[in-house]
């Protein structure tokens, strides 16, 4: 995790741990052969590292550890895969570890070319080094004039020993021996840039893609040109032949179609139409089976079979994220395992956070579902929705019937959509008599029972429908535009809030306005944590404002919640409802959407330009954080996105085991506040039965009298009391046992009777009392019973221990303690106190320091039985 200057990590509260939905980019792929297992694998790129699937059922079989920078190229050879980042390139041993890395360019790498032993690698100054893998150490160094030939494709003919052939994007091509350090050959060309080299199944022969869309088959040991063919797709980005005895050639476009030409007949033979929606990155045929595997900046893997009569590819399997940046996320369910996310591509679909298996897509949203069937449209973008702006989702009745309504953008009707069948729903939800094209819906909610729908529109108004039958329900008013609706966990009230800058609630069932109120700016956004009944207000003015939907007053939660902001300024903060921002860190995309997990494990992110779901995990589950809250003078720090692999284990060092300095350990006060009481950390043991001693004693006393042992006992006898002392044996040298009681020893002051004495003196008490508190109840009504002048005590020790209690009562800590000994020193000396005029005076004074205490606690408990009385009837209601 980033760290700032002073040794904090940027955030106090989330790591990166890993995005989600990344399968391509603009990268070509690359394919891999493994002989021990007899399986094809493929390689992608997404972002600082790479994913590795088995061919064979497009599972995920590695992701790489994340690389410093995006990757810009990838190649690879049996053992290694080589991956490019500026002017740095490396090599990854088991699809993961980085096990050589190459410095040497001073530009950016764009080509790379595994040859034996060596490695190719060519930037964009046109400097080409050849490498040894294992030393790391260069081998040879080529430099080409980048206005005369600036290299722009690579190759290393089959069976051409030791020499590689280059493209330009001046049109000629060069053959080199790289062992000799020799030009062997120079072909003029085609006057137009080479983008593409691919070796043909035939020796000696080679494809060339050109800039203008078309592919030569050409020659190179006898420099003719064999055929040429064409596409009006634009330049050709890819190219591969078929080995499984067909003579076909596949050439990729920049908008995503396939060409296919029959070599045999020298004719184009077929054409596969948006295979991708951006283009074609990288195609390859896999040697000897017709599958052809295929990737692009569509964020999309496909593998295709060539199994039909008119030699057309059909889709066989994918893998398959946004197209396009994305446009609202939210958490599915309860268990914190799917997300569903809308975007730009016009696609709602969902990602789990436990394994890629269980992703799916809801597909796009058709306009007419059974007309397109019907004619087969398809592949038609007229027929497609736009793309989803907002979305509600429940599954309280996903089995039964729809459970996620989405409203698009710019359209007034909102669709529904089945999670469990994975297609868009049976209804489109508008009003009837609007016709008006100018109106659109802005805002949904979908109950918490799954059962109805709230519609906001632009036009002000908000109807509610029956998910079930589609029918309307009801309806709801603004002056301005809904900028957002929400009910809560009860269907009891409707929260709904327009451009006018009112915030209204209604009752659900009779749509009664109950309460409206004017906020201090127009509202952007609104969201409802339906289990607390806090609802968030995001408003124009850059404020968010908390209401308590119950007394619909500005709140605070009582239990710390947090409430988690992302705006375009690309920070994300947390508040802490009751004490303020307590984390902030910056980001180098600015966040679109923030969603927490139900279980409260991961944050989930999406930004501006990508396409993938960026995954936080919540460091307080697993650390001791500080919810203090930051300076108003505090610079968040700027951190990375996470990648696609999982955050690497760190083994903990010393260093990372104390606690930083922002962790001071809270340390709780003796005395909470002045207005409240504050109890011992005692077991009630030692106080709770003072006044039951003597049933106590009844219970316990034997049937019959004890008898004496015959020898020594095993335990050595103690004296009572919280640190054990042994008790020492009388000595009686008389043999004859004396039946007369010594009062000498009965009159020997305790220690507790000595701090009385000197309390007394310096008013101090604080002695005393601790050594009351190591005594158990026996041992506390001994010393409580020898205060009396009758065992031995004085009427002022007495009046000292009332003292005492005087002195707990007005710190008002260990309330429990100062009501138990009191309690226990009035039983046992109740009828001797009236007699003396200075206990007396001692006992009134704390009667009414008792009096006052508990007249004050009576009027806080009254309070909290108020408030909960209250919560009891609303929830009945």
């Amino acid at each position: 995790m980033e760290r700032d200057a002073g040794g904090r990590t940027a955030s106090a509260l989330f790591a990166g741990f890993r995005a989600l939905g990344l399968f391509s980019n603009d990268i070509p792929h690359v394919v891999r052969f493994n002989a021990l297992k007899r399986r094809f694998y493929v390689t992608t790129c997404v972002g600082k590292s790479f994913h590795t699937y088995d061919v064979q059922k497009l599972s995920l079989v590695a992701v790489s550890n994340s690389l410093p920078q995006d990757i810009c190229c990838m190649a690879a050879d049996g053992r290694l895969v080589f991956a490019a980042y500026g002017n740095v390139f490396s090599a990854f041993a088991r699809n993961k570890e980085v096990v050589h890395t190459f410095k040497g360019h001073k530009a950016e790498i764009h080509l790379l070319q595994p040859f034996g032993d060596h490695v190719i690698s060519v930037d964009t100054d046109s400097i080409l080094i050849i490498w040894h893998i294992y030393s790391e150490e260069e081998y040879l160094q080529l430099t080409f004039d980048k206005s005369v030939f600036k290299i722009s494709a690579i190759l290393h003919p089959s069976t051409y020993l030791n020499k590689i052939l280059l493209g330009s994007e001046q049109g000629s091509l060069q053959l080199w021996n790289v062992k000799s350090n020799k030009l062997l050959y120079t072909f003029p060309g085609w006057k137009v840039g080479v983008t593409a080299l691919q070796q043909a199944p035939a020796v000696d022969v080679v494809a060339v893609g050109l800039m203008s869309g078309q592919v030569i088959i050409h020659n190179i040991k006898f420099d003719e040109t064999l055929m040429k063919f064409r596409q009006d797709w634009g330049p050709i980005t890819s190219i591969s032949f078929r080995t499984d005895g067909h003579p076909i050639m596949a050439a990729g476009s920049p908008c995503g179609h396939i060409g296919l030409w029959d070599l045999e007949d020298k004719k184009f033979i077929n054409q596969m139409r948006n295979a991708h929606s951006t283009a074609i990155a990288g195609l390859t045929f896999l040697h000897r089976e017709p599958l052809l595997v295929t990737n692009g900046a569509d964020n999309a893997l496909r593998v295709w079979i060539f199994d039909g009569p008119t030699g057309e590819g059909r889709l066989l399997r994918f893998r398959m994220g946004h197209s396009a940046p994305l446009t609202k996320i939210r958490y599915y369910g309860q268990n914190g395992q799917q997300i569903l996310s809308a975007s730009q591509d016009g696609t709602l679909q969902s990602f789990s956070t436990i394994h890629e298996k269980f992703n799916k897509s809801l597909g796009h949203g058709l306009i007419n579902k059974k007309r397109v069937k019907r004619k087969g449209l398809q592949n038609t973008l007229s027929v497609r929705l736009p793309p989803i702006t907002k979305f509600a989702a429940e599954e309280a009745r996903e089995s039964d019937w729809d459970g996620i309504i989405a409203c698009h953008q710019g359209k007034l009707s909102c669709s529904t959509w089945n999670y469990q069948r994975s297609t868009i729903g049976a209804y489109f939800l508008k009003p009837k008599e609007l016709k008006k094209d100018d109106i659109t819906a802005t805002a949904v909610d979908i109950t918490s029972c799954g059962n109805f729908a709230v519609i906001g529109l632009s036009s002000g108004t908000v109807d509610v429908y029956n998910m079930q039958s589609g029918l309307h329900r009801g309806r709801f008013a603004h002056k301005g535009s809904v900028r957002g609706v929400a009910v809560d966990g009860l269907n009891q009230l409707t929260i709904t809030t327009g451009s006018e800058g009112l915030l209204k609630f209604w009752n659900f069932k009779n749509k009664i306005l109950i309460h409206s109120m004017s906020l201090d700016s127009s509202p952007n956004m609104m969201l409802l944590h339906r289990d607390s009944g806090i609802l968030g207000l995001a408003l124009d003015d850059f404020s968010i404002s908390v209401l308590d939907i119950e007394t619909r007053k500005i709140a605070f939660s009582p239990d710390g919640r947090w409430l988690i902001s992302a705006s375009m300024d690309c920070s994300i903060r947390t508040w802490d409802l009751p004490s303020g921002l307590i984390d902030s860190f910056l980001l180098d995309s600015a966040p679109l959407n923030v969603t927490m997990s139900p279980t409260g494990d991961f944050l989930a992110t999406s930004h501006v330009d990508h396409l993938g779901i960026y995954l936080w995990s919540n460091i307080s589950l697993y650390s001791v954080v500080s919810l203090r809250p930051l300076p108003t003078d505090y610079v968040p720090s700027v951190v990375m996105l996470p990648g696609t692999c999982q955050t690497e284990d760190v083994e903990l060092s010393e260093e990372t085991i104390e606690p930083s300095d922002e962790m001071i350990e809270y340390e709780s006060p003796e005395q909470l506040n002045e207005q409240l009481v504050t109890l011992s950390l005692l077991p009630e043991s030692r106080w709770k039965n003072l006044l039951n001693l003597d049933v106590i004693k009844k219970k316990n006393k034997p049937k019959e009298p004890p008898k004496v042992p015959k020898s020594a006992p095993f335990f050595i006898p103690t004296v009572p009391g919280l640190v054990p002392r042994y008790a020492v044996p009388e000595q009686n040298n008389d043999p004859q046992q004396s039946k007369v009681v010594n009062l000498g020893i009965l009159a020997q002051k305790s220690d507790f009777f000595l701090k009385l004495e000197e309390g007394l003196v310096n008013n101090k008490y604080d002695a005393a009392l601790n050594l009351l508190k190591e005594l158990g109840p026996s041992g506390i009504e001994t010393e409580l019973r020898s205060l009396s002048p009758e065992c031995g005590g004085s009427v002022e020790v007495m009046q000292s221990f009332l003292k005492m209690i005087g002195m707990m009562l007005d710190r008002k800590r260990d309330f429990e303690l100062a009501q138990a000994y009191l309690a226990l020193f009035l039983k046992l000396h109740l009828k001797m106190l009236p007699s003396e005029p200075k206990l007396l005076e001692e006992m009134t004074q704390v009667s009414s320091q008792v009096e006052e205490n508990w007249i004050h606690l009576q009027s806080l408990f009254n309070q909290s039985m108020c408030i909960l009385n209250y919560i009891k009837s609303a929830l009945l209601q």
